[in-house]
């Protein structure tokens, strides 16, 4: 067979894509639509000619209706051949497609011959059977066939036209919803990619934080063990969700760098923002532990003076600003940006299209990274199974 090619399935696969009730809405609407233009179009002009003659030329009403209920299921059955023919390779399926056009068009005046039988006057029958028993000597039937398929060929192609076009916007509907849903499995997935990232690299500085402890300070190596362990129990818990709460979040680095201090107790000073400064939004899981990291790892290199990170989170017109500082050495000011940094700016990529970002600089002995981002007032995951429920409903 041409063309007929798919992955979709069974239902779509009926004609061209469309489902039975998508073909046979839109091929029976338009039938219904030339049905009465043509009854409205015989009307008139039977009724013009009988100003000028008592001949009918044209047929009753009720003898074009059956006329065009008797050709319906002709065109249904070329429709549906038509679709699943479709056009390529052209030079196969075009001559196919013109000779169901022809067929279809030739079949329009014998159905309104046998519509004059069953439903005309007997002037009419008697006409119509001098068609049915010897119609190559009738002077009119080879001129009256002919005007025939010429008004009903046109009308077929629009009615192929029509419907092809249907079945071309439904292919590509389903083809833009398989897409998007391939990218947001892929955006998943790579979200997940990324979250894993950072566990890794958490756990090993974290672990040689508490090794630093074990010889000198068993107890407090203990007690950061017990830190730790709730650390990774947040960790994990984090790790399986797209969104947190920004409270939730700082509380997470809050123990991180609890557990920081613990080893540079004598050089590293932490300032959060209290509770009641915290705005009631959500945030990426992990989306602050790398910048978090960051400055401690990077403000602690390079000199061995005191070092302070400070985290700031402001909301200004529904636009969140989360920003961690920390003091460096001055000649650091210029490095390169570590892979955490580079982790959350793939990730607000992913997960925010261009509508967030994160900026990091270095100036006076200081750097700043900086994340703004759409402020997020309710639980995505809770307002994405909404919307999925009234899609359902």
């Amino acid at each position: 067979m041409i063309g007929t090619g798919t992955t979709e399935s069974p239902a779509r696969r009926f004609a061209g894509g469309l489902t039975p009730r998508q073909f046979l809405g839109i091929a029976c609407l338009f039938w219904v639509y030339v049905t009465l233009s043509n009854i409205l179009y015989a009307y008139s002009m039977r009724s013009g000619m009988a100003r000028m003659t008592n001949f009918s030329l044209f047929a009753a009403w009720d003898a074009r209706l059956l006329q065009h209920a008797l050709l319906l299921p002709v065109l249904l059955v070329s429709f549906w051949a038509s679709l699943r023919i479709q056009w390529r390779p052209l030079f196969v399926a075009l001559p196919l497609q013109l000779i169901l056009g022809a067929l279809f068009a030739a079949l329009a005046y014998p159905a309104m011959i046998a519509s004059e039988m069953m439903l005309g006057t007997s002037g009419w029958q008697d006409h119509a059977m001098k068609h049915v028993s010897n119609p190559w000597l009738d002077p009119y039937f080879l001129s009256l066939w002919v005007a025939s398929f010429v008004s009903f060929l046109p009308t077929y192609g629009f009615g192929l036209a029509l419907i092809t076009g249907l079945a071309l916007y439904t292919r590509f509907r389903n083809s833009e919803l398989r897409l998007a849903a391939l990218e947001r499995e892929w955006s998943a997935a790579r979200l997940a990619a990324l979250r894993m990232q950072l566990s890794p690299h958490t756990l090993f500085n974290l672990l040689h934080t508490i090794r630093g402890h074990i010889e000198w300070d068993p107890k407090g190596a203990q007690s950061m063990v017990v830190q730790l362990a709730d650390l990774l129990r947040r960790l994990l818990n984090a790790g399986e969700r797209d969104f947190s709460k920004l409270s939730d979040e700082l509380q997470f680095v809050r123990l991180y760098l609890e557990l920081q201090q613990r080893r540079f107790a004598d050089r590293l000073s932490v300032i959060l923002p209290m509770a009641s400064e915290i705005p009631a939004v959500w945030v990426p899981s992990l989306i602050l532990q790398p910048l978090v990291e960051n400055a401690v790892v990077h403000g602690l290199a390079g000199h061995q003076g005191p070092v302070t990170v400070r985290i700031s989170a402001q909301l200004r017109e529904d636009v969140l600003t989360l920003s961690v500082f920390n003091t460096i050495a001055p000649e650091k000011l210029a490095g390169e940006e570590s892979i955490g940094l580079n982790n959350v700016r793939e990730r607000l990529a992913v997960q925010f299209e261009g509508r967030a970002g994160l900026t990091a600089a270095g100036a006076n002995g200081e750097w700043r990274s900086e994340i703004t981002m759409p402020a997020i007032h309710h639980s995505p995951v809770r307002e994405k199974r909404r919307a999925e429920a009234l899609v359902d409903a």
